[in-house]
Order: structure tokens, then C-alpha cells, then sequence
């Protein structure tokens, strides 16, 4: 994902908590060890599983969780699939795909409960409008989904995918757009390309993509395996994470120092911005499930030609009670 080519990667967390003890004639038990495979590098984008495991909301309901950083972000889903850990994070779009894919993955939790994907222009440069991109270059990191936002974004504007040359800048989003390589770029995350570039003093404008013909949808999301939906460690999982983003939403600034105190190299000024533009995005219900948001965006999905068909809901999302 490009929204982080330019921070740091840190160290997986390892650490483990230590055993309760509930008085000196009960003996010592262990909580119950939980994996949670990250999508990325840590980041502000995690902060409600750091505040519960910081904040010991996870340890109070007798979870031993381990936060683990992908070397290949694209493997999480894969591994929970195959039973080589617990928990993916994961985003709803590629649930979709994966479900018609016959993926094992049932989502049942939300962290980030709106898009952050947008296109980006120079704030003071010539697009004003998307109408504007018509002959305009535009840059990508990754093709498919993209494609089909972007596509989406320009039709509610009149304007065709044939009417752009679409350019793959990799992961170099922010530079190619303030380097005048492309006129726009897809694929940018409003909590962290907008800053990147506010602070290298070539601000961004956005457009946010459910402004702009395509459905709201989450943007992370919590996936097990189809067959381990009834482990109890999941609604204990998810019961400590809404009392962690609760906290979060109530102390941000105590949450913060949380955060950088377990890691320490995220304590820069793009990571203070990040923080801010993504409070208001976390899910304050976790374990939530919006079915007729999810069947919208599937169907969006089968129009836009990234699946064939869409499998029954129940099959990949639901509620933990």
C-alpha cells in the first residue's frame, strides 16, 4: 500500500503479557494467546488494537494478543486462511474479491469504518474539477481496484478511463504528483498522502471517492477463517477493542503518548497529522455489520467487473454475538 513508502519500518511486536494472578491461594493462570496479522507496518491506522493491547483492554478480557507486521503485505489474509495465525486485517473490497475467489475469510470486525482512498491534485495547480483530468495524466501504484474508482469518479463527470493516460508510478505516489510527472494521482490515503505532501509544502486537494459515485465502504476490517467464527477469544477480542477505541476517541493525547511509547520511531510529524485525520474514521462499534452497505458495495463490485458473482453474505461477513 503506498500511503506508508516514506515511514520507517518498525519491529513486529512480540512482547508477551504477563500471567494474572487472582490471589495467593488461586493458582496463576494464562491468558489466552491471540495472533493478529497486520496489513502493514504499524501505523495510526491501527491505533484502537494498540490503545486495547497498551491500555490492557485486551488483557482484561484474558487475551494474550501478539501484533504481527507482514513482510509481504499481501499475505495476512492468506495465512489466516490456511490457519497460520488467528486474525487479518484486511479491507472490505479485497473481501470480495477474495470470497468469490472461494477464500475461507469471514469478516467480523471493522477498525476503519470509512474510505480513505482518494484522487489528489495540486491544491493550487490547475485541476480544479475532475471534469478538468479530461487529457490529463493520471498516476497509480495498484491496477484493478483503482481502475475501477477512478473510472467511477470520471464518469460522474463526464469524462471516460480513455479520456486520461493512466501512468504506474509505483509506490511513489506524492512525488510524482509535486514532481509534475502526473497531474493527479489514485490511490491516495487522505490521512497520509495529504499530509506527506503539506509538509513537503506542495499541499493537496482530494476528492474523496464516496462524494463521487462509489459506495461508502470500510476500509479495514477484522477477517478469521470460515470455520473458526465460534472461537470464543473473537467476541472477548472484540469487546476489548470497542473499550479500546472508546478510550481512544475519549483521550487522544494519553492514547498518542500510548502509541509512541510502544513505538518509539513513529513519533514524527506525518505520524502526529495521520493520527488526527484518521479519530474520527475508526469504527466505535467494531463488531457491527451494516448487510445492506456490504450488499451495495458487492453489487458495485460486480458492475465494475472485479467479481463475477457475489457470493450469499452470510458467507464471508457477520455478527459475533
Amino acid at each position: 500500500m503506498s500511503r506508508l513508502k516514506s515511514m520507517i519500518k518498525v519491529a513486529t511486536i512480540g512482547a508477551t503479557l504477563s500471567a494474572a494472578i487472582l490471589g495467593s491461594s488461586t493458582p496463576a493462570w494464562s491468558a489466552d494467546k491471540l495472533t493478529i496479522l497486520l496489513d502493514w507496518f504499524v501505523n495510526p491506522d491501527h491505533a484502537p488494537l494498540i490503545v486495547a493491547k497498551e491500555k490492557g483492554f485486551f488483557a482484561k478480557h484474558d487475551l494474550d494478543v501478539e501484533l504481527i507486521e507482514p513482510s509481504d503485505p499481501s499475505a495476512p489474509p492468506r495465512l489466516v486462511a490456511a490457519g497460520q495465525g488467528d486474525v487479518a486485517v484486511n479491507y472490505q473490497p479485497q473481501l470480495h474479491v477474495q470470497a468469490a475467489q472461494g477464500l475461507p475469510l469471514t469478516r467480523i470486525g471493522t477498525l476503519v469504518a470509512t474510505p480513505l482512498n482518494s484522487l489528489i491534485v495540486l491544491k493550487d495547480g490547475p485541476i480544479k474539477e475532475i471534469a478538468d483530468l479530461k487529457g490529463k495524466k493520471i498516476g497509480y501504484s495498484l491496477a484493478g481496484f483503482e481502475d475501477a474508482l477512478l473510472g467511477t469518479m470520471l464518469g460522474n463527470h463526464g469524462v471516460s478511463i480513455d479520456d486520461v493516460e493512466l501512468i504506474n508510478v509505483n509506490f511513489s505516489l506524492s512525488p510524482s504528483l509535486y514532481s509534475g510527472q502526473v497531474d493527479a494521482i489514485i490511490g491516495g490515503y487522505r490521512n497520509f498522502e495529504l499530509n506527506q505532501m503539506e509538509i513537503e509544502g506542495k499541499p493537496g486537494k482530494a476528492f474523496f471517492v464516496e462524494e463521487e459515485g462509489v459506495p461508502p465502504y470500510d476500509e479495514l476490517i477484522l477477517t478469521v477463517r470460515n470455520d473458526k467464527t465460534d472461537d470464543p477469544r473473537f467476541a472477548r477480542m472484540l469487546a476489548a477493542l470497542e473499550e479500546g477505541v472508546q478510550y481512544l476517541i475519549n483521550h487522544p493525547d494519553d492514547s498518542w503518548d500510548a502509541f509512541v511509547a510502544a513505538y518509539p520511531n513513529l513519533d514524527d510529524e506525518l505520524n502526529i497529522k495521520a493520527w488526527a485525520d484518521t479519530l474520527p474514521r475508526f469504527a466505535l462499534r467494531p463488531a457491527a455489520l451494516d448487510k445492506a452497505r456490504y450488499a451495495r458495495f458487492a453489487d458495485y463490485m460486480v458492475k465494475q467487473g472485479l467479481i463475477t458473482d457475489a457470493p450469499a453474505l452470510e458467507t464471508y461477513a457477520t455478527v459475533i454475538e
